[in-house]
């Protein structure tokens, strides 16, 4: 369980630190991207907590999660639209339900 946080906190640093400019042409992009991995990262630590945790499935949706938000925003952005908040809204619900869960288990945890 720690080796997730542990990878999450060395990403953390390691991007504060390296100067790294994104255009702001693609800050839609990495939005719905930054969000898509954070599901991910949530939903294996939720996985990890139930004993539930399975590397394919891991790997895949986070794969997956970033593809199909990133090409929400490209279609979006041919059409006009502002289609990247559909998946910013529903990354975003699943990380506060994700992170809820995870709350709920560390804390019976500590309680048992």
């Amino acid at each position: 369980m720690w080796l997730p946080l542990l990878g999450l906190l060395f990403g953390i640093v390691l991007g504060l630190l390296l100067p790294v400019k994104i255009p702001v042409a693609y800050a839609k992009y990495m939005s719905v991207a930054v969000l898509a991995a954070l599901d991910s990262v949530f939903g294996g630590l939720r996985a990890t907590q139930e004993d539930n945790f399975d590397h394919a499935i891991f790997l895949t949706g986070f794969f997956s999660n970033t593809l199909l938000a990133g090409f929400l925003a490209y279609i979006g952005d041919q059409l006009g639209v502002e289609l990247y908040l559909a998946a910013v809204v529903v990354f975003g619900a699943r990380i506060f339900q994700n992170l809820g869960i995870i709350r709920r288990h560390l804390l019976k945890r500590k309680r048992t």
